[in-house]
């Protein structure tokens, strides 16, 4: 498979996510349904790795842990609580900025510097934000709104602290493949945990469409999309396989337009245009520039 193929599958797939997610929104337990996808997805990945002999156990377990709860459990949590309150395609754009994130939590944790470049792509894509939403939060005053992008910054923030656990396991030789697969494991025997704590019951939902949605979400979104972004990155460097995080916005909010039947306002036109911008400026690099990124891992 080419690069391109790669790089058109991985942002098809993260596209595509948000609608199935939106369609697990049902009456199952949303903490139910992310325990459903991540055993499924979980499964698969030990299994797969198991039977062509790469499946290592890691030598410090610590940071796994924390990339399994924030990446595979509280990380889903935020992203499907959200996509109950707001459409699944503007969930997405509040997802776009994980790369600001993950630039703060970068200086945070490993000390690098934070340019003007990433102060710039965030004041962008903060005033981006702000357009998409202000009809909802300023002129409607839907308080089901603003906690919907609640829900989706707390998603995007455990997303991105994920990612600094997954940098740390690459420093400590734990490749992501290996960290993934046992993270989708932990993760989902967490919040099976949660669940029996909190006493939610096992639902099992009756809707075909449910199902194909948990299906593609483990499968697809999870393994396959993975497995494809990877590839990507250690073919052609994870700066430039980035680019993906700024396309698949514009995917999944074509889908929620479609399907969702979201109403564009001219405002909220210009702020998702902004929004991604402030994505390419975090992203864009000179040609000519040779510049070694430390990468990270995505849903």
């Amino acid at each position: 498979m080419n690069n391109i193929t790669l790089f058109t599958t991985t942002v098809l797939i993260w596209g595509t996510t948000w609608i199935a997610i939106a369609a697990q929104i049902s009456e199952v337990p949303i903490i139910v349904s992310i325990f459903f996808r991540f055993a499924l997805a979980g499964l698969i990945m030990l299994a797969g790795l198991a039977m062509m002999r790469r499946l290592k156990r890691p030598a410090l377990w610590r940071f796994v842990v924390i990339q399994a709860l924030c990446l595979f459990c509280f990380n889903f949590v935020g992203l499907y609580k959200a996509s109950a309150l707001i459409p699944s395609g503007l969930v997405s754009i509040v997802f776009s900025l994980a790369s600001i994130f993950n630039a703060v939590n970068a200086r945070l944790f490993f000390g690098d510097q934070i340019t003007a470049r990433t102060i710039l792509a965030g004041s962008v894509g903060t005033i981006g934000l702000l357009l998409v939403f202000w009809r909802d939060l300023f002129a409607n005053h839907h308080l089901g709104v603003l906690q919907g992008i609640g829900w989706a910054v707390f998603g995007t923030l455990m997303f991105s602290l994920g990612n600094m656990a997954s940098r740390k396991n690459s420093g400590l030789g734990i490749t992501p493949v290996s960290a993934n697969a046992w993270g989708m494991g932990i993760g989902a025997f967490v919040l099976l945990i949660i669940i029996l704590v909190s006493g939610q019951p096992l639902v099992l939902s009756t809707t075909p469409t449910y199902w194909l949605a948990l299906v593609y979400l483990a499968v697809i979104g999870s393994v396959a999309g993975f497995t494809a972004y990877l590839v990507l990155a250690a073919r052609i460097g994870s700066a430039r396989a980035g680019y993906a995080t700024v396309l698949f916005p514009i995917v999944a909010l074509a889908i929620s337009t479609v399907f969702e039947g979201y109403s564009w306002t001219p405002l909220a036109m210009i702020g998702a245009t902004l929004t991604i911008l402030g994505n390419v400026i975090m992203f864009w690099r000179p040609p000519t520039s040779r510049v070694i990124h430390q990468g990270s891992v995505r849903q």
